[in-house]
This record gives structure tokens, sequence and C-alpha cells, in this order.
């Protein structure tokens, strides 16, 4: 049975659930509601969420250690090695176990088909059914097979299982249904529960990002040396041996060409945005906001694409080759600049709002002072709208730190150190794409700098926070 006709087997046991509940609820109560401590309706919800809830847990759980169990129980069949080569084969063994289930839906070949079949024989109907292996020998086939069989027994005490602890709750439920029973308490409580586990997701989620960033990044290190890949100034992945992995020329890139894009943005971004809150008329307002957020919705392919036929030329044939800077229409200003003017309804919308979010009695007390409408704006909205705008301008540099497909058409891909605004360059996060797309063994240090890479960045944007937070705060104190 497949994952999802399992949850609509659930969802289905559920939806009976609630019906049962609530049929059960009336009969206990002699057919009159008004001798039931809950609404009817209740009493269904606590059949359906009893029936529901633990066997979608117990599903997700499964779910998690399975590959877990499985791994392990398969790494012991196979010949102790390096760690390295370890990954290497249990990738082999992976996608020789999803190769037999190809073969077992498309040609009907049975575990004892499979266990007549030698590595010769089977290596052509697997590249048959997609499934391309480096090495298979007869460990690594047994390893296969077994990792098949493991997949296969515990998917069905998996159905098995959670189909049971559904039934078992929808019993439980309907066995504790009586009048006097407090359906409705208990079903806050248990929506509760479901509402917090709910808000812990984005928390959950956060860690798990962090901590498989930094377990595949120690993975890397074991292979490369740490010293090398920070302090190293040049980037040159051969994936043949002798790579040299050094960070600085892709941070150079993405930071410069960041800097550019925030050059471009923040002061456009800014102006309009003071513009559109304290100048413009309504009508004025009323096109040009909507306008202004248009850029917003255009996909960044088109912005790459611009940038590459548009921007590119324009700079090159007017700037980098007039001045002897350049020949290429790929650079860091062409990216810069498009990626600014990507960046200019992200600020723009948000300082407005957040202008337009300053107390009228700031304003009025202005000019009841005497200020002038440049001096209120100058001397007292900006200020009072300084935290917002500092948390509106983080999010164009989280923005602009993160882009890939400008970079890719806009500045190339070529990672160096270059002060030259008109050269080729490139961003981190090019290079994790990259990295991690081809024809390349995951288990080799080419592949896990992707991870080193992606864990770096994550440290760059915290520290960016953490210096927004202080400003924040520091200007929130003197306002408030």
């Amino acid at each position: 049975m497949s994952l999802g006709i399992l949850v609509l087997a659930v969802l289905i046991l559920a939806a009976a659930g609630f019906l049962a509940g609530r049929r059960r609820a009336i009969s206990s109560a002699g057919g009159d509601p008004r001798r039931l401590h809950s609404l009817p309706g209740h009493y269904g919800q606590f059949a359906a969420l009893l029936t529901a809830v633990p066997a979608l847990a117990l599903l997700a759980v499964w779910l998690m250690a399975q590959p877990m169990v499985i791994e392990q129980r398969v790494a012991s069949l196979l010949p102790a090695g390096d760690a390295s080569t370890s990954s290497l084969v249990m990738a082999d063994v992976r996608r020789i176990s999803t190769g037999l289930q190809r073969l077992a839906v498309t040609d009907g070949l049975s575990p004892r088909d499979v266990a007549g079949l030698s590595p010769e024989g089977l290596a052509p109907r697997l590249r048959a059914v997609g499934v391309a292996v480096t090495s298979m020998g007869p460990e690594t086939l047994a390893a296969a097979r077994a990792h098949r069989d493991l997949q296969d027994r515990l998917g069905f005490w998996m159905v098995v299982s959670v189909l049971a602890t559904s039934a078992a709750g929808l019993g439980l439920a309907l066995a504790r249904i009586r009048p006097d029973f407090r359906a409705r308490n208990t079903t806050e409580r248990f929506v509760m529960v479901i509402l917090i586990a709910a808000s812990l997701v984005a928390v959950a989620t956060t860690v798990g990002i962090v901590m498989s960033l930094l377990f595949e990044t120690m993975n890397f290190f074991r292979l490369y040396p740490a010293q090398d890949f920070f302090l190293s100034l040049t980037w040159n992945p051969q994936f043949r041996g002798g790579s040299d992995l050094g960070i600085w020329p892709l941070l150079w890139g993405t930071m410069y060409i960041s800097f550019i894009a925030l050059l471009v943005a923040v002061p456009i971004g800014l102006l309009t945005a003071i513009y559109l809150a304290e100048y413009a008329g309504a009508r004025a307002r009323s096109w040009a906001k909507p306008a202004i957020e248009i850029l917003a919705g255009i996909p960044t392919i088109v912005y790459g694409l611009f940038a590459l036929v548009t921007v590119g030329p324009a700079l090159r044939d007017w700037f980098a080759q007039p001045l002897g800077l350049g020949a290429s229409s790929s650079s860091v200003m062409t990216a810069g600049l498009v990626m600014g003017i990507m960046l200019i309804p992200f600020i723009s919308s948000l300082s407005d709002d957040i202008i337009n979010a300053v107390p009228q009695s700031l304003r009025d007390g202005s000019y009841g002072l005497g200020a002038t409408h440049s001096e209120t704006v100058k001397q007292v909205i900006l200020p009072a709208a300084l935290p917002g705008i500092v948390g509106a301008i983080l999010l164009g540099a989280s923005r602009a730190i993160g882009e890939t497909m400008i970079v890719v058409l806009g500045a190339g891909a070529a990672a160096k150190l270059s002060l030259n605004p008109f050269e080729a360059m490139t961003t981190v996060t090019v290079k994790i794409v990259s990295q991690l797309t081809g024809d390349t063994e995951f288990a080799s240090p080419e592949t896990l700098v992707a991870f080193a890479l992606g864990l770096t960045l994550f440290a760059i944007t915290l520290v960016l926070n953490v210096i927004a937070l202080f400003i924040v705060r520091k200007y929130r104190e003197q306002y408030e």
C-alpha cells in the first residue's frame, strides 16, 4: 500500500469515527442531545481526533526511523572500509534497491527471480529502468536484496501498525463516550496540543536544517582540511583529486554583488517610500504603489535574461570597453544593477508601510513646534521608523545574498578575487547549485563542500541579523 493510500485510509476512518461518535453520543442520551454534557459534534470530533492523530503520529515516526534501521542493518552486511568508501557503496546499494523495486513493477521480477540473477545479468536490466550503478559485486548485490527485503517487510508492518492504531483509537473513543463525558473540554485540549505542535514546526524545521548542514559539513571536513577551506584564496574543484576549495573567492563575489545591489536598491527604495507615504497624493499613490510592486512578482529568471540580453551588453559597450576594464557582458556590475532593481519593491513597500505606521501624533507635535514638512520627515518620521526600515534593508540583503539565477546569467561562474566590477564573478549560492548537480559522487569532497558553503552562508546571515537587532534596539530605546 502506498503512503498516499495509507493516509487516505486513516482519514476515511477518522471521518467514519466522527459519524460513529456523534451517533453513539446521541444514542447514549436516549436520543435527547440536551442530556449530553457537550454538543454531539464535540463527541464526533473527539472520536475523529483519537482515530487519526495517534495513527498519523506513528506513521511520521516510522517514516523517520525506518531508513536509519535499514541502513544500520544493511551496513553490517558490507565489508568494512573508510567513511568515503562506505558512503559510496551504500549509495550503490540504495540505487540497486530502487532498481529492484522498479523491475518488480515493470517486469514482474520477484525476489526469487532476483536471487537467480548474477550481477552481470542484472546490470543491463537495471540500466533499462534508468538505474546507473558504478560497481555491483556479489556483496553489494546481496546487501541491495536485503535492503529491498527489509523495506518491503517494514512497509507491510507499517501499514498494519498504522491501521491497527487507527482502529484502536476509534474503539477507545467510542468506549469512552457517555452522556457525562466532557467531550468539548477534551477536544479543546487535544486541539491546543495540535496547535502548539504546529507552532513548533518552524523551530523544528530550522533545527533540522542546521543539523543536516552541520553533520554533512563535519563529513566534508573529515575529507578536506578546514584550514584550507577557510584560508585558501583559490576555488578549483577537480573531482579527481588535487582540488583547492577555498571559500574566499565565493564570499567576495557574494558580498560584492550584494553591496552593489543594495547600493542601488536602498536609496531608490527608501526615497520612493518617503514620496509615496508623505508627499504623493491619493491618485498618484493608487497607481504608483501597485506599479512598483509588480516588480516583486517578476520571476528571477526573467531578471536574469534582462541582465544577459540588455544590461550586460549595454554596460560592456558604454563603460567597460571604452574604459579598458573588460570585454565581457557578464560582470559583477551587471548582476548588481539588475538585482538592485529586483530589490526596490521589497524595500520600498515595507518602508512605506512602516512610515505610514508612525503615529500621527508625532507629526502633529512636530508641526506644532513650527517644523516644516521636510524637517518633520527628516527629524521625526525617519528616526521613529528606523527600526522597521533596518528590517526592510535586512530583508533585501538576505534576498540579495541568496539570489542565484540573476548571478548565473548576469555575473557568470568565475570564482576570483578582483576589485574590477566589470569582471565576471560568482557567488556562494551559484556554487552550491553547481556542486550538487551533474554526474558527481555525493560522498566526494567536491560535492560535500556545498553543505559547508551553506552553513557558512547561514552563519553570515545570522551575524547580519544580530547586528540589525542591535541597531533596532539601540534606536528603539531612544524614541520610546
